[in-house]
Protein backbone atom coordinates (compact mmCIF):
# COMPACT_ATOMS: atom_id res chain seq x y z
CA UNK A 1 0.00 0.00 0.00
CA UNK A 2 1.42 3.60 -1.06
CA UNK A 3 0.71 5.69 2.19
CA UNK A 4 1.23 9.80 1.64
CA UNK A 5 1.70 12.22 4.40
CA UNK A 6 0.30 15.22 3.73
CA UNK A 7 0.63 18.89 5.42
CA UNK A 8 -3.03 20.71 5.76
CA UNK A 9 -2.42 24.68 6.35
CA UNK A 10 -6.44 25.46 5.96
CA UNK A 11 -5.15 29.35 6.26
CA UNK A 12 -7.34 32.28 6.12
CA UNK A 13 -10.53 33.23 5.13
CA UNK A 14 -12.56 30.47 2.87
CA UNK A 15 -9.29 28.74 2.88
CA UNK A 16 -10.30 26.12 5.79
CA UNK A 17 -13.89 25.94 3.90
CA UNK A 18 -12.31 24.66 0.62
CA UNK A 19 -9.58 22.53 2.02
CA UNK A 20 -11.62 20.62 4.16
CA UNK A 21 -13.75 19.65 0.84
CA UNK A 22 -10.41 18.80 -0.81
CA UNK A 23 -9.45 16.44 2.18
CA UNK A 24 -13.16 14.64 1.75
CA UNK A 25 -12.31 13.94 -1.65
CA UNK A 26 -8.60 11.90 -0.91
CA UNK A 27 -10.39 10.32 2.13
CA UNK A 28 -13.29 9.12 -0.34
CA UNK A 29 -10.56 7.88 -2.71
CA UNK A 30 -8.36 6.24 -0.17
CA UNK A 31 -12.00 4.37 0.61
CA UNK A 32 -12.38 2.95 -3.03
CA UNK A 33 -8.39 2.62 -3.27
CA UNK A 34 -7.39 -0.48 -1.03
CA UNK A 35 -3.62 0.39 -2.60
CA UNK A 36 -3.76 3.95 -1.43
CA UNK A 37 -3.58 5.34 2.12
CA UNK A 38 -3.51 9.42 2.85
CA UNK A 39 -2.63 10.74 6.59
CA UNK A 40 -3.33 14.42 7.33
CA UNK A 41 -1.73 16.74 10.02
CA UNK A 42 -3.00 20.02 10.24
CA UNK A 43 -0.99 23.23 11.09
CA UNK A 44 -2.75 26.89 12.49
CA UNK A 45 -1.06 28.90 10.61
CA UNK A 46 -1.77 32.02 8.82
CA UNK A 47 -3.13 35.27 9.87
CA UNK A 48 -4.81 34.28 12.77
CA UNK A 49 -1.66 32.91 14.37
CA UNK A 50 0.09 35.92 13.00
CA UNK A 51 -1.93 38.49 14.74
CA UNK A 52 -1.31 36.22 17.90
CA UNK A 53 2.62 35.49 17.35
CA UNK A 54 3.27 37.42 15.40
CA UNK A 55 4.48 35.42 12.75
CA UNK A 56 2.79 33.80 10.31
CA UNK A 57 3.98 29.64 11.18
CA UNK A 58 6.05 28.78 13.91
CA UNK A 59 9.72 29.21 14.04
CA UNK A 60 10.44 25.79 13.05
CA UNK A 61 7.45 25.50 10.73
CA UNK A 62 9.87 24.50 7.94
CA UNK A 63 11.34 21.96 10.05
CA UNK A 64 8.52 20.32 10.83
CA UNK A 65 6.91 20.08 7.32
CA UNK A 66 10.03 18.61 5.49
CA UNK A 67 8.66 15.28 6.80
CA UNK A 68 5.72 15.32 4.67
CA UNK A 69 5.05 14.27 1.01
CA UNK A 70 3.36 17.29 0.16
CA UNK A 71 1.94 20.61 1.35
CA UNK A 72 -2.27 21.24 1.23
CA UNK A 73 -2.53 24.72 1.46
CA UNK A 74 -6.08 26.82 1.50
CA UNK A 75 -5.36 30.35 1.46
CA UNK A 76 -3.46 33.32 2.92
CA UNK A 77 -4.04 36.91 3.67
CA UNK A 78 -6.92 38.79 5.79
CA UNK A 79 -7.69 42.35 6.69
CA UNK A 80 -5.56 43.82 9.52
CA UNK A 81 -2.30 42.18 8.46
CA UNK A 82 -0.33 43.65 5.29
CA UNK A 83 -0.53 41.50 1.99
CA UNK A 84 3.39 41.95 1.79
CA UNK A 85 3.56 40.04 5.42
CA UNK A 86 1.33 37.48 4.85
CA UNK A 87 2.64 36.82 1.41
CA UNK A 88 6.39 36.93 2.19
CA UNK A 89 6.01 35.23 5.33
CA UNK A 90 4.42 32.14 5.08
CA UNK A 91 3.80 31.35 0.90
CA UNK A 92 7.31 32.63 -0.07
CA UNK A 93 9.13 31.37 2.48
CA UNK A 94 7.59 27.97 1.61
CA UNK A 95 8.03 27.79 -1.83
CA UNK A 96 11.67 29.10 -1.67
CA UNK A 97 12.90 26.79 1.42
CA UNK A 98 12.04 23.79 -0.15
CA UNK A 99 13.04 25.16 -3.44
CA UNK A 100 9.33 24.65 -5.14
CA UNK A 101 10.57 26.46 -8.48
CA UNK A 102 8.05 24.83 -10.81
CA UNK A 103 4.59 25.98 -10.55
CA UNK A 104 2.12 24.99 -12.77
CA UNK A 105 -1.18 26.88 -13.71
CA UNK A 106 -3.29 24.42 -16.27
CA UNK A 107 -6.06 26.92 -17.90
CA UNK A 108 -8.38 24.44 -19.52
CA UNK A 109 -12.00 25.03 -19.76
CA UNK A 110 -14.43 22.27 -18.70
CA UNK A 111 -17.88 23.98 -19.39
CA UNK A 112 -18.31 26.51 -22.90
CA UNK A 113 -20.75 28.32 -20.89
CA UNK A 114 -17.94 29.31 -18.31
CA UNK A 115 -15.66 32.00 -20.66
CA UNK A 116 -16.97 34.84 -21.19
CA UNK A 117 -15.30 34.23 -24.84
CA UNK A 118 -18.43 33.25 -26.19
CA UNK A 119 -16.57 32.27 -29.50
CA UNK A 120 -14.41 29.62 -28.41
CA UNK A 121 -14.50 25.99 -27.87
CA UNK A 122 -13.27 23.73 -25.15
CA UNK A 123 -10.62 22.78 -27.60
CA UNK A 124 -9.70 26.34 -28.10
CA UNK A 125 -8.74 26.61 -24.09
CA UNK A 126 -7.15 24.61 -23.31
CA UNK A 127 -2.70 24.79 -22.55
CA UNK A 128 -0.77 24.50 -19.10
CA UNK A 129 1.28 27.72 -17.68
CA UNK A 130 4.40 27.01 -16.41
CA UNK A 131 5.87 29.65 -14.07
CA UNK A 132 9.28 30.20 -12.96
CA UNK A 133 8.34 29.80 -9.26
CA UNK A 134 11.67 31.21 -6.94
CA UNK A 135 13.65 34.12 -8.72
CA UNK A 136 12.57 37.47 -10.87
CA UNK A 137 11.12 40.42 -9.15
CA UNK A 138 9.81 38.04 -6.47
CA UNK A 139 13.09 37.24 -5.17
CA UNK A 140 12.99 40.06 -2.47
CA UNK A 141 15.92 41.94 -3.70
CA UNK A 142 16.16 45.61 -3.61
CA UNK A 143 16.56 48.59 -1.57
CA UNK A 144 14.76 51.55 -0.53
CA UNK A 145 16.73 54.95 0.29
CA UNK A 146 16.67 58.04 1.67
CA UNK A 147 12.88 56.63 2.58
CA UNK A 148 10.10 59.23 3.19
CA UNK A 149 12.46 62.40 1.50
CA UNK A 150 11.84 64.10 -1.32
CA UNK A 151 15.08 62.37 -2.71
CA UNK A 152 13.94 58.57 -1.62
CA UNK A 153 14.60 55.99 -4.50
CA UNK A 154 13.30 52.18 -4.30
CA UNK A 155 14.94 49.45 -6.12
CA UNK A 156 13.05 46.28 -6.88
CA UNK A 157 15.48 44.40 -8.34
CA UNK A 158 14.56 40.91 -10.71
CA UNK A 159 17.22 38.04 -10.23
CA UNK A 160 17.70 35.84 -13.08
CA UNK A 161 20.29 33.45 -12.61
CA UNK A 162 21.65 31.37 -15.01
CA UNK A 163 20.81 27.94 -12.89
CA UNK A 164 17.10 29.26 -11.80
CA UNK A 165 16.61 30.00 -15.39
CA UNK A 166 17.73 27.45 -17.64
CA UNK A 167 16.19 24.60 -15.10
CA UNK A 168 12.57 26.17 -15.74
CA UNK A 169 13.02 26.26 -19.30
CA UNK A 170 14.39 22.77 -19.14
CA UNK A 171 11.29 21.47 -17.34
CA UNK A 172 9.06 23.14 -19.79
CA UNK A 173 10.78 21.37 -22.99
CA UNK A 174 10.57 18.09 -21.34
CA UNK A 175 7.09 18.49 -20.59
CA UNK A 176 5.89 19.60 -24.26
CA UNK A 177 8.35 16.69 -25.35
CA UNK A 178 6.55 14.49 -23.25
CA UNK A 179 3.14 15.64 -24.45
CA UNK A 180 4.28 16.25 -27.85
CA UNK A 181 3.23 19.78 -27.34
CA UNK A 182 3.83 23.18 -28.73
CA UNK A 183 6.15 25.42 -26.05
CA UNK A 184 5.79 29.46 -26.56
CA UNK A 185 8.29 31.13 -24.14
CA UNK A 186 6.81 34.76 -22.90
CA UNK A 187 9.36 37.24 -21.77
CA UNK A 188 9.76 41.22 -22.48
CA UNK A 189 13.11 41.40 -23.99
CA UNK A 190 12.55 45.11 -25.72
CA UNK A 191 12.14 46.78 -22.54
CA UNK A 192 14.08 44.57 -20.30
CA UNK A 193 17.23 44.62 -21.52
CA UNK A 194 19.16 42.49 -19.43
CA UNK A 195 17.18 40.15 -17.66
CA UNK A 196 14.84 39.49 -20.53
CA UNK A 197 17.42 39.39 -23.32
CA UNK A 198 19.02 36.80 -21.14
CA UNK A 199 15.80 34.77 -20.77
CA UNK A 200 15.48 34.67 -24.62
CA UNK A 201 19.13 33.72 -24.79
CA UNK A 202 18.44 30.84 -23.01
CA UNK A 203 15.44 29.66 -24.31
CA UNK A 204 17.26 29.35 -27.88
CA UNK A 205 20.15 27.65 -26.08
CA UNK A 206 18.17 24.64 -24.50
CA UNK A 207 15.99 24.83 -27.64
CA UNK A 208 18.95 23.01 -29.31
CA UNK A 209 18.94 20.29 -27.41
CA UNK A 210 15.27 19.51 -28.53
CA UNK A 211 14.62 20.36 -32.27
CA UNK A 212 11.41 17.63 -32.68
CA UNK A 213 10.06 20.78 -29.83
CA UNK A 214 7.93 23.19 -32.20
CA UNK A 215 8.36 26.97 -30.22
CA UNK A 216 7.25 30.20 -30.45
CA UNK A 217 8.29 33.36 -28.44
CA UNK A 218 6.23 36.40 -27.52
CA UNK A 219 6.32 39.95 -25.30
CA UNK A 220 3.95 39.69 -22.44
CA UNK A 221 1.99 42.47 -24.03
CA UNK A 222 1.01 40.16 -27.46
CA UNK A 223 0.60 37.36 -25.26
CA UNK A 224 -1.70 38.59 -23.13
CA UNK A 225 -3.77 39.89 -25.89
CA UNK A 226 -3.36 36.62 -27.75
CA UNK A 227 -4.47 34.70 -24.36
CA UNK A 228 -7.88 36.61 -24.73
CA UNK A 229 -8.04 36.90 -29.07
CA UNK A 230 -6.47 33.82 -29.85
CA UNK A 231 -6.03 31.16 -26.81
CA UNK A 232 -5.91 28.05 -29.25
CA UNK A 233 -2.76 29.56 -30.16
CA UNK A 234 -1.35 28.17 -26.93
CA UNK A 235 -0.56 24.27 -25.52
CA UNK A 236 2.77 24.62 -22.64
CA UNK A 237 3.80 27.99 -21.68
CA UNK A 238 6.59 29.63 -19.95
CA UNK A 239 7.43 32.43 -18.02
CA UNK A 240 8.90 33.85 -15.68
CA UNK A 241 7.45 34.86 -12.11
CA UNK A 242 6.05 38.15 -12.49
CA UNK A 243 4.71 37.71 -15.80
CA UNK A 244 3.40 34.29 -14.95
CA UNK A 245 1.65 35.63 -11.95
CA UNK A 246 -0.21 37.86 -14.43
CA UNK A 247 -0.79 35.63 -17.33
CA UNK A 248 -2.37 33.51 -15.41
CA UNK A 249 -4.93 35.14 -13.62
CA UNK A 250 -5.92 36.18 -17.36
CA UNK A 251 -5.83 32.54 -17.97
CA UNK A 252 -8.28 31.62 -15.44
CA UNK A 253 -10.93 34.33 -16.19
CA UNK A 254 -10.98 32.94 -20.11
CA UNK A 255 -11.26 29.17 -18.04
CA UNK A 256 -14.55 29.85 -15.96
CA UNK A 257 -13.41 32.60 -13.28
CA UNK A 258 -10.89 32.08 -9.84
CA UNK A 259 -13.39 29.61 -8.48
CA UNK A 260 -11.44 27.16 -10.87
CA UNK A 261 -7.92 28.00 -10.72
CA UNK A 262 -5.67 25.94 -9.11
CA UNK A 263 -2.22 25.95 -8.53
CA UNK A 264 0.98 23.57 -7.83
CA UNK A 265 4.18 24.58 -6.50
CA UNK A 266 6.62 21.39 -7.36
CA UNK A 267 10.25 20.54 -6.54
CA UNK A 268 10.67 18.50 -8.61
CA UNK A 269 13.54 16.60 -7.83
CA UNK A 270 11.57 15.53 -4.60
CA UNK A 271 14.41 16.53 -2.22
CA UNK A 272 11.40 18.35 0.07
CA UNK A 273 7.39 18.23 -0.48
CA UNK A 274 5.78 19.87 -3.23
CA UNK A 275 3.04 22.53 -2.12
CA UNK A 276 -0.81 22.36 -3.71
CA UNK A 277 -3.07 25.04 -3.74
CA UNK A 278 -6.42 26.85 -4.90
CA UNK A 279 -5.28 30.56 -6.48
CA UNK A 280 -8.16 32.47 -5.53
CA UNK A 281 -7.16 34.14 -2.22
CA UNK A 282 -8.76 34.12 1.13
CA UNK A 283 -11.90 36.34 0.09
CA UNK A 284 -12.71 37.22 3.30
CA UNK A 285 -16.00 38.96 2.45
CA UNK A 286 -17.24 35.31 2.04
CA UNK A 287 -15.67 33.56 4.75
CA UNK A 288 -18.06 31.65 6.88
CA UNK A 289 -21.22 31.91 5.01
CA UNK A 290 -20.93 28.55 3.36
CA UNK A 291 -20.66 29.50 -0.31
CA UNK A 292 -17.51 29.42 -1.35
CA UNK A 293 -16.43 27.37 -4.67
CA UNK A 294 -14.33 24.43 -3.61
CA UNK A 295 -13.81 23.13 -7.16
CA UNK A 296 -10.23 25.20 -7.13
CA UNK A 297 -9.19 23.12 -4.42
CA UNK A 298 -10.06 19.92 -5.52
CA UNK A 299 -8.61 20.43 -8.93
CA UNK A 300 -5.51 20.98 -6.64
CA UNK A 301 -5.87 17.77 -5.55
CA UNK A 302 -6.23 16.25 -8.87
CA UNK A 303 -2.60 17.92 -9.36
CA UNK A 304 -1.26 16.21 -6.12
CA UNK A 305 -2.44 12.85 -7.45
CA UNK A 306 -0.62 13.53 -10.62
CA UNK A 307 2.32 14.66 -8.54
CA UNK A 308 1.99 11.25 -6.49
CA UNK A 309 2.30 8.97 -9.61
CA UNK A 310 -1.47 8.43 -9.62
CA UNK A 311 -2.48 9.98 -12.68
CA UNK A 312 -5.66 7.71 -13.20
CA UNK A 313 -6.83 9.04 -9.75
CA UNK A 314 -5.75 12.75 -11.36
CA UNK A 315 -7.33 12.30 -14.45
CA UNK A 316 -10.94 11.19 -12.39
CA UNK A 317 -11.09 13.68 -10.23
CA UNK A 318 -10.50 16.31 -13.39
CA UNK A 319 -13.27 14.55 -15.26
CA UNK A 320 -15.81 14.77 -11.97
CA UNK A 321 -15.15 18.56 -12.11
CA UNK A 322 -15.98 18.41 -15.43
CA UNK A 323 -19.10 16.11 -14.46
CA UNK A 324 -20.27 18.36 -11.69
CA UNK A 325 -20.09 21.48 -13.66
CA UNK A 326 -23.33 20.08 -15.77
CA UNK A 327 -25.18 20.02 -12.52
CA UNK A 328 -25.81 23.49 -12.29
CA UNK A 329 -28.02 22.92 -8.96
CA UNK A 330 -24.80 20.98 -7.11
CA UNK A 331 -22.49 24.16 -7.65
CA UNK A 332 -21.76 27.39 -5.86
CA UNK A 333 -23.60 30.79 -6.49
CA UNK A 334 -20.58 31.93 -8.39
CA UNK A 335 -21.12 28.87 -11.15
CA UNK A 336 -24.86 29.59 -11.18
CA UNK A 337 -25.70 27.04 -8.43
CA UNK A 338 -27.75 26.99 -5.80
CA UNK A 339 -25.56 24.39 -3.67
CA UNK A 340 -23.50 25.37 -0.37
CA UNK A 341 -19.78 24.36 -0.12
CA UNK A 342 -20.22 21.52 1.84
CA UNK A 343 -22.91 20.17 -0.83
CA UNK A 344 -20.50 20.52 -3.76
CA UNK A 345 -18.51 18.74 -2.02
CA UNK A 346 -21.19 15.84 -0.64
CA UNK A 347 -22.16 15.26 -4.31
CA UNK A 348 -18.56 15.59 -6.04
CA UNK A 349 -17.65 12.12 -3.87
CA UNK A 350 -20.87 10.75 -5.04
CA UNK A 351 -19.89 11.76 -9.07
CA UNK A 352 -16.74 10.60 -8.03
CA UNK A 353 -17.51 7.18 -7.24
CA UNK A 354 -19.53 6.61 -10.20
CA UNK A 355 -16.93 7.74 -12.23
CA UNK A 356 -14.52 5.69 -10.75
CA UNK A 357 -16.87 2.64 -11.70
CA UNK A 358 -16.98 3.62 -14.86
CA UNK A 359 -13.38 3.93 -15.52
CA UNK A 360 -12.98 0.55 -13.55
CA UNK A 361 -15.11 -0.75 -16.24
CA UNK A 362 -17.78 -2.01 -13.58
Amino acid sequence: MKTFNIAVIPGDGIGPEVVAEGVKVLKAIERMDPGLSFSFTEFPWGCEYYLEHGRMMAEDGIEQLKAFDAIYLGAVGYPGVPDHISLWDLLLTIRKEFDQYVNLRPVTLLDPELTPLKWKSREDIDFLVIRENSEGEYAGAGDRLFKGKPEEVVLQTGVFSRKGTERIIRYAYEEARRSKRTLTSVSKANALNYSMVFWDEVFEEVGKEYPDVRTYSYLVDAASLYFVTEPERFEIVVTSNLFGDILTDIGAAIAGGMGLAAGANINPEREYPSMFEPVHGSAPDIAGKGIANPLAAIWSVSQMLDFFDEPEWGGTVLRTIETILQERGSVTADLGGTATTGETGDRFVELLQSNAVQADGG
